[in-house]
């Protein structure tokens, strides 16, 4: 068989935020080891404003970025945003230095991070606030009562965790309900692969950070012989795949220069069929 492989192009988050699969991660619109600010922010500030104009209607960012840094140049660039436009952001880590991010997820970190994005953001309710991580220090259920006590006050309209198992999803969703997952995820890294499946069956959307580089090399130098015979390059169709592969995939690819992102946002309309997703699987070794 050599049909078309479709996708749909769009996912809802909860029940009520519809968004294109195609987003936008913020992280690398900072300085190097994501600290401080970026060393182009006239380039910066156009990525984030091309995005928009290509589509883009899901943003991802986090208040350790920069630390700040990708918040308030979100703002500067898109405020006041586009009524289809979703932010989303993080709390949890703490920035001490370049490449460095210790965890802290106690309520009142967390509190002193959710306001300070608030602000930065210029807004008054974050439509997804996620986790960035569990804290092992802090009892899960502490940060998750603080989560859901910030969504009764409207701080807060959707939440999402991020680098978490299929056993603390559960845990989460007797407090709240969880709408997005975030973990490390990728063609050639399938290590979170039951909680992408779980995450499908229970209607959360997966979003996979570092979509390349899984470190299978093997697996990656056929693909990149797959992308060339097909005329795209290795990092599109690593996108390209993750879009067909599951539904409720959102992807956030990141970039510090527009023509990366255009190529990235390219990456929507590859096409893939029956016979080559089977044949990618068979790349993988699955």
């Amino acid at each position: 068989m050599n049909t078309a492989t479709t996708y749909k192009p769009t996912y809802t988050l909860g029940s009520d935020i519809t968004i294109n699969r195609m987003g936008y991660g913020a992280m690398r619109i900072t300085g190097k080891g994501i600290w401080g600010p970026p060393a182009d922010k006239d380039e910066a500030i156009r990525v984030l404003q091309r995005a928009v104009e290509l589509g883009v209607d899901f943003i991802d960012t986090a208040d350790s970025y920069g630390p700040h840094v990708s918040e308030e140049l979100i703002a500067e660039a898109l405020y006041p945003y586009a009524d289809n436009l979703v932010i989303a952001t993080k709390g949890g880590l703490l920035r001490t230095g370049p490449d460095q991010w210790p965890v802290n997820a106690h309520p009142d970190h967390l509190r002193e991070a959710l306001e300070g994005s608030l602000e930065r953001l210029k807004v008054d309710s974050i439509q997804l606030y996620q986790l960035h991580r569990i804290d092992p220090n802090v009892p899960f259920e502490d940060s998750l009562a603080f989560l859901q006590k910030a969504q009764e006050d409207g701080l807060i309209q959707h939440i999402g965790l991020s680098e978490v198992k299929v056993a603390e999803i559960q845990k989460a969703q007797e407090y709240v309900d969880i709408v997005s997952v975030q973990n490390m995820y990728s063609f050639d890294n399938r290590k979170w692969e039951a909680e992408l499946q779980f995450c499908n069956d229970e209607g959360i959307g997966f979003i996979p950070w570092y979509p390349l580089g899984g470190g299978n090399s093997e697996a990656l130098t056929k693909l990149e012989q797959f992308a060339q015979k097909k005329g795209v390059s290795l990092h599109q169709l690593a996108l390209s795949w993750l879009l067909h592969y599951s539904p409720n995939i959102l992807l956030i690819p990141g970039t510090s220069r527009v023509k990366h992102l255009e190529e990235n946002i390219a990456a929507a309309a590859i096409s893939l069929n029956e016979e080559e997703m089977e044949l990618l699987e068979k790349i993988a070794g699955r």
